[in-house]
Parts: structure tokens; sequence; C-alpha cells
């Protein structure tokens, strides 16, 4: 039987609640330090040591136009990055805040409206309405093209 069921990591990014696919997911870390790279595009925070491992962090605030969420201090200790793994090379993604990792009927998925956020609709997957809104999922493989994603490799060697 063919699985109709998707799981997502979701998270909130300004005042929009997002998802991404959870095998896209390495794993969730927590605010680290980050070392800034002279000369990378404008939405590459820095850099961040993981076990070894040299992350470039993508701020998508930067990226898309959009605001911080204004949070609690409870709030705020969910802050941090989900590190994604696209196409064999590791991203830190800086979110608001970790919500939970929920599963999704893929029948469900609507495509999404024109103007439902600040992301543009070529980077949504689709959306699924929830009760307390709805749940913009997002297409990793969308989020950079070729060009962007040969820089952001330059700044992980």
């Amino acid at each position: 039987m063919i699985d109709t069921t998707l799981q997502m990591v979701t998270f909130q990014l300004g005042v929009e609640n997002y998802g991404i696919n959870i095998m896209d997911v390495k794993e969730i870390y927590s605010v680290q330090e980050v070392r800034d790279i002279p000369n990378a595009p404008p939405y590459v925070e820095g850099i961040f040591n993981l076990r070894g491992d040299i992350i470039p962090v993508i701020n998508l605030h930067k990226r898309f136009h959009i605001n911080k969420a204004k949070l609690t201090e409870d709030e705020a200790l969910l802050s941090g990055f989900i590190i994604i793994n696209l196409d064999g090379m590791q991203l830190g993604v800086i979110i608001d805040k970790v919500l939970r990792v929920v599963t999704v009927d893929m029948g469900k998925i609507q495509p999404p409206p024109q103007m439902i956020t600040g992301i543009g609709t070529e980077y949504i997957q689709g959306v699924i309405h929830q009760d307390e809104g709805y749940l913009i999922i997002l297409d990793i493989r969308r989020l950079f093209d070729p060009e962007e994603l040969q820089q952001i490799s330059i700044v992980n060697r």
C-alpha cells in the first residue's frame, strides 16, 4: 500500500508557520555563535561548526524580507537552526521557533494562494489548512537556484 502521509518538521518564521519534509532535516540545533563571512550573499548569515562540519547559515528573514517573530522569553528558547540536507550539502536555516513534527495527509495539500506571504509561491510546495490558520509547506529544493547554491557551497569550503 502506498503511504499517502508526509511527516513535516514545522516552525515559525515571522508570523507564519512553515513545514519541511522531515526526510530533508538532519537535525534541529539551538542558536550557536555564527561567524561572519566576507563577501557572502546578504542572506548568508555566516558559518558555524557542527561537530567538525562547517555549516553555512541561511537567514530566510533576509532572503524573503520577513520580519522576525515577536517571541516571549520562553518561546525564544525554541529558536535556532534547522539543519537541512540539500542534495548532499548541509545548510543551517535560521528559524524563529521550532513547533513540532506533524503528519499530514498529502491529499489535503492545496496549491498556494497567489499572495500568501512574503515568500514567493515558487518556493512553496503547498498549503494545509489547520485550526490555527495554515501551514505553508516549503520546497527546499527551490529555495535557491543553482547559481546561489554554487555561491553557498564556495562558502562551505
